[in-house]
């Protein structure tokens, strides 16, 4: 053993057993839990924060971009959360804002009357590994070190974190330097109806013109109809799964944020205050797993279909300098397919992995990262959970038609018919 390191050896008791374990409680775990539960599995789910809703809730990301479709669990969402913004197709866009409040209150009602078990101030610590099978995960709980034992865990954490741990390959960023999009501190404002008192830290920045600010434009969403500004315009270097990046993120995009709002006062919104800044700094991008098929740029310019898809979207290639500098690549897409294979490690058994970290390259994760497709392909790994626990078989031979039965069974409706043989 070297100096740097040193050896932990503990006996941990088991604290609950399930069929489906999900770790992670943002958008792909919420809907994989729910999809799985209602395949007839005991399901819990970890969540290392008090709420669920992932970067949209605990980041402040309130508002879901637009994707192409609104279908399955994230339809039914929007029908019983936001009524007024369901279209009457399920082949169409939206981009509402919410209440990130309100939308933690009706996750955690959501999920109980789905019959999930939802363990929050649960934070993974570690794999529960049995050979090349996962068999349950290790977490820090209020009450310590406890052991969760299940025949399926799924990785909803966002950087791959159960997925490391159990040995499975990932890469981050640009293939050319590995720098990620950079991160940001989204924030509201509300109109107080007159003008409002200006302050700018000590150390804060005092922005003159839109080409000073972070990401050298205006960005931000006045939907609400109530006088709320809800505003994405700060940008901080760094891979949000790294110790140092995410440390400086969250003093810098803090930073930031009371500098671009003494901006917007003293030039476009002098009678808003600043109402709210949520505890951490909104991630974009950090691992992504090796899978069984690595969905690239080629794949969404091109609008390719696969045999085994799961997930549809147009949401365009949407990359933030990863430099930190200001600019932003941004390129509309017709539309394209995920497939199944890229939620699946190649080697490690037991483990899907849901969410912003399957197997994507950089430039076509910037397109698939966003909440309404995380749903979807949470909704996609809950019901392979679950049809692989009932037939006994590897989460890798899940059977396709089935798997594509089981999610028009709840609600799923895919753009376009799927040739034989096409995408594989």
């Amino acid at each position: 053993m070297s100096q740097n390191e040193v050896e932990m050896k503990r006996t941990v008791s088991v604290h609950d057993t399930a069929d489906v374990i999900v770790v992670g409680g943002g958008p792909a775990g919420t809907a994989a839990a729910i999809s799985a539960a209602r395949s007839g599995k005991r399901t819990i789910l970890l969540e290392h924060s008090a709420q669920l809703g992932g970067m949209g809730t605990l980041g402040n990301v309130s508002v879901f971009m637009g994707i192409g479709n609104v279908t399955g669990i994230y339809r039914e969402i929007i029908s019983e959360f936001l009524p007024a913004a369901l279209p009457d197709s399920h082949h169409e866009s939206i981009w509402p804002q919410y209440s990130p409040f309100e939308l933690r209150h009706y996750l955690n009602q959501k999920l109980e009357k789905e019959g999930v078990y939802v363990y929050y101030h649960t934070s993974f610590v570690s794999a529960m590994l049995e050979g090349k099978r996962v068999s349950g995960v290790f977490a820090n709980t209020r009450e310590g070190l406890k052991a969760f034992a299940g025949a399926v865990v799924i990785d909803c954490t966002g950087d791959a974190r159960v997925a490391v741990d159990a040995g499975v390959p990932t890469h981050a960023g640009r293939e050319e330097d590995g720098l990620t999009q950079p991160m940001t501190l989204m924030f509201m404002m509300q109109d107080t109806g007159k003008p409002v008192a200006q302050s700018l830290p000590e150390d804060g920045y005092r922005y003159e013109s839109v080409e000073e600010l972070p990401q050298g434009r205006h960005l931000y969403w006045g939907g609400m109809g109530d006088g709320t500004l809800l505003v994405n315009m700060s940008r901080v270097k760094g891979n949000g799964a790294k110790i140092e990046d995410i440390n400086y993120a969250e003093k810098e995009g803090l930073r930031q944020v009371l500098s671009i709002a003494n901006y917007l006062q003293r030039t476009n919104h002098p009678n808003h205050i600043l109402s709210h800044v949520p505890g951490q700094i909104g991630v974009r991008e950090t691992n992504q797993i090796e899978g069984r098929y690595t969905l690239t740029e080629e794949d969404l310019t091109s609008g390719r279909r696969f045999e085994d898809v799961v997930a549809q979207t147009n949401y365009e290639i949407d990359i933030h300098n990863p430099t930190g500098q200001a600019n932003t690549d941004e390129r509309k897409l017709d539309g394209y397919d995920i497939p199944y294979r890229c939620l699946l490690p190649a080697e490690i058994e037991g483990l899907i992995v849901a969410g912003r970290s399957i197997s994507a390259s950089h430039v076509a994760m910037s397109s698939m990262r966003v909440q309404a497709t995380c749903y979807a392909l949470g909704q996609a790994a809950g019901i392979a959970a679950a049809l692989a626990i009932e037939s006994g078989s590897a989460l890798a031979d899940v059977s396709i038609p089935l798997l594509h039965e089981r999610l028009a069974e709840q609600g799923v409706v895919f753009q376009k018919p799927v040739k034989s043989g096409e995408g594989r």
